[in-house]
């Protein structure tokens, strides 16, 4: 099983033109359905004379959670071919809009396949992709002098903690690289001060 998964490190973008139809490409790193709905919202206002805001997102280290939507072109003619181009570069947690500009002439169901597939190739081409540690979110809870303790191992395994909560018991949320998990839980269990909750 990969203990890795590859994905975009900033945005990026790139225009294709056929027969006086623009198709501007937007690539984006995501994390929740809910960056979907503002970074289409934000391209919808920005590009408000464009014609369609086709998109396609991949989510998820299994990559289970997808959509691809044509927003008015004809079906499968946009949004398929978006997320193919996700899928041939092998990412996730990627978002992609393609913002067409009708020229007037119609380009026909390959035509439109063909345009948003290379504008999308083009966005992706000039992007930085990054290879993530897949990661798996624990909670722990201490009393305060064992703190130490669960932080040193935390360090040890690479694992990042995301949010801490000290009071006379210290609860942590941490995030540890897949590869590392068993043998960082392990740790902590020797303690025999520290409760995790997975």
């Amino acid at each position: 099983m990969a203990d890795t998964f590859r994905t975009l490190s900033a945005s990026a973008e790139a225009e294709f033109k056929d027969k006086g139809s623009r198709f501007i490409a937007y690539a984006y790193p995501i994390r929740t359905t809910e960056d979907v709905k503002k970074l289409v919202d934000d391209q919808r206002q920005a590009h408000y004379k464009a014609r369609h805001w086709c998109y396609a997102y991949r989510l998820g280290t299994d990559g289970l959670q997808f959509r691809a939507n044509d927003d008015g072109e004809p079906s499968g003619s946009a949004g398929r071919p978006i997320l193919g181009q996700i899928d041939s570069f092998g990412l996730t947690d990627v978002l992609i809009i393609v913002v067409r500009y009708f020229g007037g002439t119609l380009l026909g169901v390959p035509g439109l396949i063909h345009a948003y597939k290379t504008a999308v190739a083009e966005a992706l081409k000039t992007a930085v992709v990054v290879e993530k540690n897949i990661e798996k979110t624990v909670f722990l809870r201490c009393d305060y002098p064992n703190l130490n303790d669960a932080m040193r191992i935390a360090k040890q395994h690479q694992a990042e903690i995301i949010a801490q909560d000290l009071q006379l018991d210290c609860r942590l949320t941490v995030c540890i690289p897949q590869a590392n998990y068993e043998n960082c839980l392990a740790a902590w269990r020797q303690t025999r001060a520290i409760d995790i909750s997975e």
